[in-house]
């Protein structure tokens, strides 16, 4: 990597309590080639240094995702140089590997972020399977809206994680969702109304908050590990690693690792500006499509909905 930028949209959607995906496409428009001149100034770049363009092509708004496809697939007509779009989550599984001690494949990978929670069982770019997911919320999803019942201003999840650290353990002991089943699938809705529950019981008092949000995130946090640690006993990886924004969450990464040596495995972590969305992860997967000479088809591709499972290796 030799530069890269993130713009956050957090004030922008903050007055509202979430993303608005029209004024998200908007902001896009007003941002995007700034900061790409800004990068290549950063870097000492000229256009004529770049041999490739990768942009997320989905799944996700597809607002947002139109103004990238189109920039990316104009600057490849323009520059002439090929273009390939990524698939998002494919981004958050290969980004641990955008750092010095990069995992081997094959790996494990917890995947959490605000839209989704899956175990993937990596063996290659472009070759995943899904060994589990959430069956309704995610779990940053989860983290976020019970952010928002202990009054914490969106985006929620990092300053419930915080408001967290002050809280005492064991002072509420909530549901630890699905670990009664077999197999390796999620669901954090139930852990979400457990939460409204004891606020309702405690009449909201502030002076409980901090220990609600420990309880919530110890909760979180053992669902994530415990469903791990079969799938490590089931396949017998050596890695796990962990991507996605949830990922930053210090405890879950803590727990992680004590659930890998137990298995005889060593957890990996993308640094923290890694695990939330950004363009290095997916120029990162973008190079290892284009070096194997992959290209996108005619025309900007950008896609709403798209299945991990649909993706091939490079030149597959």
């Amino acid at each position: 990597m030799v530069a890269h930028r993130v713009y956050t949209q957090t004030d922008l959607h903050e007055v509202w309590g979430g993303v608005v995906p029209e004024l998200a496409s908007r902001d896009h428009v007003r941002r995007l080639l700034p900061m790409l001149r800004a990068v290549l100034s950063e870097a000492g770049l000229e256009p004529r240094d770049i041999d490739g363009i990768a942009y997320t092509a989905g799944p996700g708004l597809i607002g947002a995702l139109l103004v990238g496809a189109l920039v990316g697939s104009s600057l490849s007509m323009a520059w002439e140089i090929p273009a390939v779009g990524i698939h998002h989550l494919e981004g958050h599984l290969l980004a641990p590997r955008l750092e010095v001690d990069p995992p081997e494949f094959p790996y494990l990978a917890l995947l959490v972020s605000g839209g989704h929670t899956m175990i993937v069982d990596v063996r290659g770019v472009g070759q995943y399977e899904v060994l589990g997911e959430s069956l309704d919320d995610a779990a940053g999803e989860a983290f976020d809206k019970t952010a928002k019942l202990l009054g914490l201003a969106y985006p929620g999840g990092a300053k419930l994680a915080r408001l967290a650290e002050q809280g005492l353990p064991g002072v509420y002991r909530f549901p630890r969702p699905m670990l009664d089943r077999p197999g390796f699938d999620f669901s954090f809705s139930g852990l979400k109304t457990a939460a409204l529950l004891a606020l309702k019981k405690a009449r909201n008092d502030p002076a409980v908050h901090a220990d609600l949000a420990r309880g919530f995130e110890d909760a979180v946090v053992e669902t994530l590990t415990t469903k791990v640690g079969r799938a490590l006993a089931a396949t017998g990886r050596r890695v796990v690693v962990v991507a996605g924004g949830v990922g930053a969450n210090r405890r879950l990464r803590a727990a992680l690792a004590e659930v890998a040596a137990k298995f005889g495995a060593r957890a990996a972590y993308p640094r923290p500006e890694f695990c939330t969305d950004n363009a290095a992860m997916i120029a990162y997967a973008g190079y290892a499509r284009l070096a194997a000479g992959e290209r996108a088809g005619d025309g900007p591709m950008a896609r709403a909905r798209w299945s991990l499972a649909e993706l091939r290796p490079p030149g597959g």
